[in-house]
């Protein structure tokens, strides 16, 4: 009878530990399920495609060395082509039929926004997604992780330092009309507002526009100085390549963290020569001798056989997140425990070099602005910008 009683008593445990996983989507005792809503065919593969090789390069290694609290990591991408339709069939994918437990750099503002009450309804955090909106944060922030500046604050710092250094008098923009280039523009109107300055003029495009000798005209007339872009990575190159074969060489063109991309840098024949950009972090091959840069450079290469760029190395910090929050949650894993861990985060970051600190109801990372410029076929920083004093 002590025996019998013994056997049920042990039943009843193993029932309550499955019943615990069970309640706690994505989570097994071996698995913790991840996905990620990305461009891999669109104008932001070049964001989206890295990124994703960075994030799994950092899981494959703790998978390797056990997982955390003996679960491996799967990270499981779906490609939208930076279109909302196909969108929504990656979210409900990985929501509903993969159960996942969080997401994870999902790319592109419009389609975050579009799918929060999706991810809000099921419980699932979203973790550094890969758009610098500050409409990802919410107030209160929820269940929402973002890493960097807002593109709006990326945008007001450029500006106040092109004036501050070149004497600008006049702010345009060229945008995509989506929540991520009317951010940007709000921004140009606001920031010019507020510095005193003009806003000339503006326009606006589809993401799979490829001529500009229209729109570049126009703003010359406008007379310029400064122009901020919110356009995909190619119409972002093809705009500064139109205005130098135009002759027009006394302006400005300002980027984000959406477009500051060694690639852009390293177009032959200086054709992106003097582009500015505005982002949270600074460039990774212009501290490729620094240790921690240096080691996941040749890490990336040897795993991939090319180049590491910038959005790898976020897609690798990102992922870092996950896993220092995961093993703050505890081996008794839950959606609380995690944003929990998530909110203990306070570390510095040498690869970004930056510092990282989350914390109940505050859930941006890092504010830091770095304002670079191309030149020689890299991306070299200007300034640093403490974006708590914008």
């Amino acid at each position: 009878m002590k025996h019998t009683k013994t056997l049920l008593v042990a039943a009843a445990a193993a029932t309550l530990a499955v019943g615990a996983h069970a309640q706690t989507r994505g989570v097994t005792d071996t698995e913790i399920r991840i996905g990620g809503v990305h461009d891999l065919s669109g104008v932001f593969a070049a964001v989206s495609t890295p990124a994703v090789a960075g994030a799994n390069l950092y899981f494959d290694m703790v998978n390797e060395n056990g997982g955390v609290h003996g679960r491996q990591i799967n990270y499981l991408v779906e490609d939208h082509g930076y279109q909302l339709p196909r969108a929504t069939q990656g979210y409900n994918k990985l929501i509903e039929r993969d159960q996942v437990f969080a997401m994870l750099l999902n790319l592109g503002t419009p389609h975050n926004l579009a799918h929060y009450p999706l991810m809000e309804r099921r419980g699932v955090p979203n973790i550094a997604p890969l758009t610098a909106s500050r409409m990802i944060l919410p107030d209160p922030p929820g269940m929402n992780f973002t890493s960097f500046s807002s593109y709006y604050d990326q945008v007001a710092a450029g500006i106040e330092y092109l004036q501050a250094e070149t004497g600008a008098e006049t702010v345009c923009s060229m945008y995509l009309p989506t929540d991520f280039g009317e951010e940007i523009a709000l921004s140009s109107h606001e920031t010019a507002e507020r510095l005193g300055m003009a806003f000339g003029d503006e326009t606006t495009h589809r993401p799979d526009d490829q001529d500009f000798v229209g729109a570049v005209s126009r703003l010359r007339a406008a007379e310029c100085d400064i122009v901020t872009m919110a356009l995909g990575v190619r119409a972002g190159i093809t705009v500064v390549g139109t205005a130098k074969q135009l002759g027009w060489d006394d302006v400005s063109f300002l980027g984000t963290s959406a477009g500051f991309l060694e690639p852009v840098a390293m177009v032959p024949g200086g054709v992106t020569d003097g582009l500015y950009a505005a982002a949270g972090w600074q460039d990774l091959r212009a501290r490729a001798t620094e240790e921690a840069p240096a080691a996941f450079i040749a890490a990336y290469e040897a795993r991939y056989g090319q180049p590491a760029s910038g959005f790898a190395m976020l897609g690798y910090t990102a992922a870092q997140q996950v896993v220092r929050a995961l093993e703050a949650a505890g081996a008794d894993l839950t959606t609380e425990s995690f944003i929990a861990g998530m909110e203990t985060l306070d570390y510095d970051d040498p690869l970004l070099g930056t510092h990282i600190d989350f914390g109940p109801g505050d859930h941006q990372g890092a504010n830091d602005i770095f304002i670079s410029q191309v030149g020689g076929g890299s991306w070299h920083t200007l300034a640093r910008i403490d974006g708590d004093e914008m």
